[in-house]
């Protein structure tokens, strides 16, 4: 520790030092002289402003030397140089801060600056982890889907089909062989239409797959209108005039189509909308479509009634006009449904 000090000089000590050195500097006269100076820093330390409120440091050191006498006063001193005042009178020595407190109070300042970024940043440090544990979670699943989806865990063993009627499901299952084995997402879509394509009576059809080894295939058939009469014989075909068998005879429960233009033509085209607007049973009924234009389609029954259609304007509610036509006169001849709010009965 640092020697504190002396306390300053006061306007007094040239007297004690006149007074020491008229009586001498050795033997009791050296001892005087210390006397007179002791005595004359007491009184000055009296004579002194009061300290400031925080200096603790002179407070102690002020108490101790009235308690302790001189001697206490001169070794408490503090280990600072004096001040002047503004009024050019001495003051107290100013509180000295030791660097051990410097250090204290600089830790708790980076520790409370620490709490704080802390309290400010939780929060988004836990939004930020919800956020990656949910993206890296979708992830895990997306990628074990595709990795199971491809696998040969998903392999298709079975292929069912739904929806044939006038096809064999057997023969359509066989077409569709080479698919057993392959993972249902590398079903090969161009090879299951070039294989239907064989079939003329399937419109439409569509691929579902059913984990873990079915291969589902439901076909839509095309609707047959009739059979046109050529040279090679009668061969079916449907509203759109898509050939979908041919035989030298006429086909059982298939009308014979009387259709001038053949099956380019607008009377084709306004036929067969007409025969795709019966209800089954009804349409399973009709031996003859004439139509010689887009206007005047003609059916015939297979009991001889004749029914006069007109146009394919309004054919749904022509049907259902007519069908109830035919149950309250089961016995009538001629049914004209050409106009459905005026229909005729003959």
């Amino acid at each position: 520790m640092r020697r504190p000090a002396p306390l300053p000089a006061s306007p007094e000590e040239p007297a004690a030092e006149s007074v020491e050195h008229a009586h001498g500097r050795g033997g009791r006269s050296g001892r005087w002289g210390e006397l007179f100076r002791r005595a004359s820093a007491s009184a000055h330390h009296d004579e002194l402003p009061a300290p400031e409120r925080g200096d603790a440091t002179v407070n102690r050191t002020a108490e101790s030397g009235r308690d302790g006498g001189l001697g206490s006063l001169h070794e408490s001193a503090p280990d600072s140089a004096p001040h002047s005042s503004p009024g050019g009178e001495q003051g107290t020595a100013p509180y000295a801060v030791r660097s051990t407190e410097v250090w204290r109070a600089a830790r708790a300042r980076r520790k409370a600056l620490r709490a704080e970024i802390r309290r400010f940043t939780q929060r988004s440090r836990r939004r930020r982890i919800t956020l990656w544990g949910s993206v890296g979670g979708v992830a895990a699943v997306v990628l074990a889907s595709v990795i199971a989806a491809y696998s040969p865990l998903f392999a298709v063993e079975k292929v069912t089909v739904i929806g044939a009627t006038s096809v064999d499901p057997a023969i359509v299952q066989q077409a569709l062989a080479d698919q057993v084995g392959a993972p249902l997402a590398l079903v090969d879509a161009s090879a299951v239409k070039s294989a239907l394509t064989a079939f003329p009576i399937i419109e439409s059809y569509a691929l579902e797959a059913r984990p873990p080894h079915e291969l589902r295939v439901r076909i839509v058939e095309r609707t047959p209108v009739g059979a046109v009469r050529s040279d090679a014989g009668y061969s079916v075909v449907d509203a759109a005039g898509v050939v979908l068998s041919t035989t030298p005879e006429k086909p059982e429960g298939r009308p014979e189509l009387d259709i001038s233009g053949g099956i380019d033509s607008t009377a084709f085209h306004s036929a067969g909308l007409v025969m795709r607007s019966l209800p089954a049973d009804l349409r399973a009924r009709v031996t003859q479509v004439h139509a010689t234009s887009g206007e005047d389609v003609t059916l015939r029954l297979d009991d001889g009634t004749s029914i006069v259609w007109g146009s394919e304007k309004e054919s749904v509610r022509k049907a259902a006009v007519l069908v109830r036509l035919i149950a309250a006169a089961p016995d009538a001849q001629t049914f004209d449904v050409s106009s459905p709010t005026v229909p005729v009965v003959g």
